[in-house]
């Protein structure tokens, strides 16, 4: 038996010397075992191979045995260990397991919108991942942060620097009797919190400057635009060109008012494009000027944040292109094209 390993020794030691793959020693050493047993077999217990190769049959078939009970334990491990390796670089290179996107009381909250096959499930996880900024917290912001937040936006910023007063609450349903005095964010802050604890508002008691618009407008998916100053509405949609972000465009005035949305980062057109000069004095008077119908607020600013929900989710054909007009003494609604100004001083190169 000594002779058979050194010479299975030998071709071990060749084979290292040559380099050979590890499968190719043992292949050699299992011809080399064959051959051993079938000496074993075939030739006579005198015959001088049978006694070079030294042992019995009974001893080399439980050599054999043990090899193969070692060779298999080796590969089992090595199989094992492969498989966890793989397993390891699974968990390395895949996306984390998704957290629990809705608590039950938020699935209770919002079965109304996940029963809705137009957003169900996916789109309000894509309502609980906006970020939604409303400047304005008057007649337009008021029902439109109502809404958002009853939806479940989950960031919600308002910009405004005003406060409440008496003559706002004819309209400026977030706000409260005894809130009067409050600034305006905060006031709408409360309503919010008070509708869905699951919303995260984000108060801005200033007022929103040129400096400071693109850099607040790039923590924010969309822009809800609830102002009634031209020159205010002009800065917004500069900044928001500027910051690629869509606008959510309300107006109201006595008895009428128009929805739009403004977006030329995705073909459609700027404010610039549809009003590229300032109205002449007096024909755009504010709702201190001229007058406002109380409930007509409530109409635009639930568009608003109708078109809002729709863009968020994906649902339906927003009003990108399109503006809708509403005349509510006439009950009446129309709707105009509108479409981009190659040559738009503020869009044009977008």
């Amino acid at each position: 038996m000594g002779f058979v390993l050194g010479l299975a020794a030998m071709l071990w030691g060749v084979g290292h010397v040559l380099k050979a793959p590890y499968r190719a020693r043992f292949v050699m050493l299992g011809l080399l075992y064959l051959a051993v047993v079938a000496v074993q077999i075939v030739l006579p217990v005198t015959h001088p191979l049978r006694q070079v190769s030294g042992g019995s049959l009974g001893e080399w078939l439980f050599v054999g045995i043990l090899a193969a009970v070692v060779l298999a334990y080796r590969g089992g491990l090595g199989l094992l260990q492969a498989r966890a390796g793989r397993t390891e670089a699974v968990r390395a290179t895949a996306p984390p397991a998704p957290k629990r996107t809705f608590s039950d009381e938020e699935l209770e909250r919002y079965a109304r919108h996940i029963t809705l096959r137009e957003i169900g499930g996916p789109g309000q996880r894509a309502l609980k991942e906006a970020r939604v900024l409303v400047v304005g917290a008057g007649g337009l912001g008021a029902p439109a942060l109502l809404y958002l937040a009853a939806a479940g936006v989950g960031r919600i910023g308002v910009i405004d620097a005003d406060t409440v007063s008496l003559s706002n609450l004819q309209r400026q349903v977030i706000h409260s009797d005894d809130r009067q005095g409050m600034p305006k964010v905060f006031s709408a802050q409360k309503s919010m919190a008070a509708i869905n604890p699951h919303v995260d508002v984000r108060p801005y008691h200033r007022m929103l400057t040129e400096e400071i618009a693109q850099e607040l407008f790039a923590d924010y998916d969309l822009i809800l635009d609830g102002t009634d100053s031209f020159a205010t509405r002009a800065m917004i949609n500069r900044a928001a060109v500027a910051a690629g972000k869509p606008v959510v465009a309300g107006a109201i005035a006595a008895w009428e008012g128009q929805v739009t949305i403004y977006d030329p980062a995705r073909g459609a057109p700027c404010m610039a494009c549809v009003f590229p000069n300032a109205p002449a004095p007096g024909l755009a008077a504010t709702c201190a000027e001229t007058g406002v119908v109380g409930a007509l607020p409530g109409v635009i600013g639930a568009m608003m944040a109708m078109e809002a929900i729709k863009r968020i989710t994906g649902a339906g054909e927003g009003l990108a292109g399109r503006m809708l007009i509403h005349d509510a003494l006439l009950a009446e609604g129309r709707e105009i094209r509108l479409s981009r100004n190659p040559g738009c001083p503020v869009c044009g190169g977008v």
